[in-house]
């Protein structure tokens, strides 16, 4: 998506998945819906396994954050690493 794009700016979207056996909610905006998409199939996961594998990373922290939080947090981290950056 570009910068310059209006609907980069469209306001977070709330989608139901399952997680570890049960329902939740998540809210993102499209953007990030669109690149935890993307990770999911680079990595031939169910969106809902890549979910779950974050879920479990962001319990590890001693303060852990929110799962959208969380979720965005990976996102940028995973882009930075396939970028070659820190």
């Amino acid at each position: 998506m570009d910068l310059k794009d209006p609907d980069i700016f469209h306001p977070p979207v709330k989608r139901s998945i399952t997680i570890a056996g049960h329902q939740t909610s998540i809210t993102l905006e499209p953007l990030f819906w669109d690149l935890l998409k993307a990770a999911s199939e680079q990595r031939d996961l169910p969106l809902n396994a890549l979910v779950a594998q974050i879920d479990v990373l962001r319990l590890e922290a001693d303060e852990p954050p929110g799962l959208a939080t969380a979720i965005r947090l990976w996102l940028v981290q995973d882009l930075m690493a396939g970028e070659g950056a820190g």
